[in-house]
């Protein structure tokens, strides 16, 4: 902390998603940036940071939805909402609160420690996200890392030129799944065997007994630059962030093998796009495989719905790297950007949702009620007596 202290850093950068970001900045009196893809629930963007979410058009992040949905999937968008809000309430923001005020020496909450926050920059683009409200001090820098496709190296240009008519296919399940069992293996190699396109498939693992001669294994691949190359047809993905984003810069449809975290997900937006079909992992057949890629090949609209998405995510004002360096740097030029953040942030859970406001007015209609009704019944029984009087 006293090495810290000294160096006097002008900004901290940090993602949301690793508590401990905005404590730094809270002991060091350093504006804070923020760059996240998500939190679970929606929790952060929405609670710390103040993005107005209605879960009536706006899916929670994981849930799988569309912003399109039925009422059963409203139903089962706002239960998950109270599950994640209830989880976070309980575990994540009570310990970490505890562990904030023990440092602070005061009491505070994880929720106003991130909240002071003065740049959001969010991950995702219009092109996968569904619209939603955003306030100024967000931004969406999706695809931040995607850039022009590169010459391949020439063992592995000349393979691709060998396609010919067809074109070839990419297959990556990304970094962090090493190899698959054998039968996987074969069974994803049987499928590949079949289709007339050529196959650059990133694998590391003991050779399938089912590979194709059209097929080529890589213990790495140069992805960006084969998503790029205009003889690629399909990309066969996990469904990771950046994947999908260079998928959509190019504009190439997907087969999509979701495994873990937000990837499930992603490849949800992209099948809702029209851009990508999806098949399960675990139940994965030959002809499962076989018929997604014939699909996304064949079938002129998933390229038409991809390259729509790629001219969305280019046609831009500015870079989305441009417009992460701005921010960051908007931010050092003027010592922070608390006067972007909303003032939400002054009131209590109450307060926000107007309660206050609509409890005093329903007092106020109450009492107009029952004012109007006690003068109601005092002339009915004025006009009573009044009658009676005049009967006798």
């Amino acid at each position: 902390m006293k090495k810290l202290q000294g160096s006097k850093f002008d900004v901290i950068l940090a993602d949301a998603i690793g508590p401990c970001g905005e404590l730094l900045a809270e002991l060091l009196k350093t504006p804070l940036v923020y760059s996240l893809r998500f939190c679970p629930g929606n929790r952060y963007e929405k609670y710390s940071g103040g993005l107005p979410l209605p879960p009536s058009y706006v899916p929670m992040v994981l849930s799988e939805l569309s912003d399109h949905m039925t009422f059963v999937e409203r139903v089962k968008n706002m239960l998950q909402v109270l599950y994640f809000d209830f989880w976070f309430q309980t575990f994540n923001e009570k310990s970490w609160s505890q562990l904030y005020s023990d440092v602070l020496g005061r009491p505070t909450t994880l929720t106003e420690m991130m909240g002071k926050a003065d740049i959001w920059l969010i991950r995702t683009f219009w092109d996968l996200q569904f619209p939603h409200p955003f306030l100024p001090n967000f931004d969406f820098i999706g695809g931040f890392h995607c850039k022009p496709a590169k010459p391949l190296p020439k063992e592995m240009e000349e393979f691709v030129q060998s396609s010919g008519e067809h074109g070839v296919v990419v297959f990556s399940l990304g970094s962090m799944v090493k190899n698959m069992t054998e039968e996987r293996a074969n069974v994803v190699a049987s499928a590949l065997a079949q289709i007339p396109q050529k196959v650059l498939w990133r694998f590391d693992g003991k050779r399938p007994d089912t590979l194709g001669s059209n097929t080529r294994l890589y213990k790495w691949i140069p992805q960006n630059d084969l998503l790029g190359h205009p003889k690629t047809k399909a990309f066969i993905a996990h469904g990771g962030t950046n994947g999908i984003y260079e998928a959509i810069y190019h504009g190439v449809p997907i087969v999509g093998i979701p495994l873990l975290a937000d990837q499930p997900d992603n490849i949800n937006h992209m099948v809702a796009k029209g851009a990508a079909v999806r098949v399960d992992f675990n139940t994965l057949s030959a002809t499962d495989l076989l018929t997604a890629l014939r699909t996304v090949i064949n079938d002129p609209s998933y390229k038409e719905n991809a390259m729509r998405l790629s001219r969305i995510q280019r046609d831009q004002p500015m870079k989305p790297l441009d417009r992460a360096i701005f921010w960051i740097e908007y931010v050092m030029r003027n010592k922070g950007a608390k006067h972007l953040r909303p003032a939400l942030h002054d009131l209590n859970w109450f307060q926000y949702h107007s309660l206050d406001v609509i409890g005093f007015l329903l007092v106020c209609l109450i009492a107009v009620v029952f004012i109007i009704t006690k003068c109601c019944l005092f002339c009915c029984h004025k006009t009573a007596n009044m009658g009676k009087k005049k009967k006798d």
